[in-house]
């Protein structure tokens, strides 16, 4: 049996992803972690979640659960979710992270880090997001230049980054598709005289808004024709399931970096 720690356990979705585990055949909750200020620590982590006394108690660091999991889960912040990856090396424990808003330096040492334990890191950890991506790369590919390129999406008013790490690994995929580089060619938000749009811009839109869990459109848009593909997702609980099936996944995994397309047996 696999067992899992859950960092954030108290918040949103960390609260979902305690349910996702507890769920989930051949994985157990072994560790449930919150700030060390919390009023929480010490509370049973199933009955915070809504499943139930699991008598899992609800502790305030990773290094007081350092011999109850296997697998740490983290959708925290980049800066908590890095300390926690060097701990996970230290100790030879696999990680799965969903954090997002991290810096290409912070991607960076991620990537470092994993050429030592077994990682998933995914910015959106929703089995349709990823089918998706596979999808989106196909359109961009035979689309091309033909085609503008405009990325809307919105979540809701807690969420501190923007645009999501979703949205921007949507203009990634479409940007690898067509030869570009995201970097070069992307345009967040529009305001003022900007000029006709160029042939090769990729154009981002935030909404945030009430409590909408996540929800993601690319518009390829030519003269006499739309194409929309959209992703919706309507609950935590998506991406707490795809979470938990990284988490199996890395059992035997060799020390790397991997994705949910890996996870999902979709790469070539």
């Amino acid at each position: 049996m696999t067992r899992i720690a859950v960092m954030g356990a108290a918040g949103r979705m960390g609260k979902v992803l305690v349910e996702a585990v507890n769920q989930a055949p051949g994985l157990s909750l072994g560790a449930a972690i919150v700030s060390p200020s919390s009023s929480l620590v010490g509370a049973d982590a199933g009955e915070l979640a809504g499943v139930g006394k699991l008598g899992i108690i609800l502790k305030s660091s990773l290094a007081a659960a350092v011999d109850d999991f296997d697998v740490l889960i983290d959708f925290t912040n980049p800066e908590l979710t890095l300390a926690n990856l060097a701990e996970c090396v230290r100790l030879h424990k696999a990680m799965v992270v969903g954090t997002t808003g991290l810096s290409s330096e912070q991607k960076q040492t991620l990537s470092d880090q994993a050429r030592h334990t077994p990682v998933v890191f995914a910015p959106n950890m929703s089995v349709g997001i990823n089918l998706l991506l596979d999808i989106l790369h196909r359109a961009a590919s035979v689309l091309q230049d033909g085609y503008d390129v405009e990325i809307i999406e919105t979540h809701h008013r807690h969420k501190v980054d923007a645009p999501s790490g979703t949205a921007l690994r949507l203009g990634e995929v479409v940007a690898d598709a067509m030869g570009r580089s995201l970097e070069e060619c992307a345009v967040y938000g529009r305001q003022g005289i900007t000029g006709p749009r160029t042939a090769t811009e990729i154009g981002f839109e935030t909404i945030r808004a009430g409590d909408v869990v996540g929800d993601h459109t690319v518009l390829f848009a030519s003269e006499g024709e739309r194409i929309e593909i959209t992703h919706k997702a309507s609950s935590r609980m998506t991406f707490a399931k795809g979470a938990v099936w990284a988490c199996a996944w890395l059992q035997g995994q060799a020390n790397g970096l991997y994705d949910m397309q890996d996870v999902l047996g979709l790469k070539d």
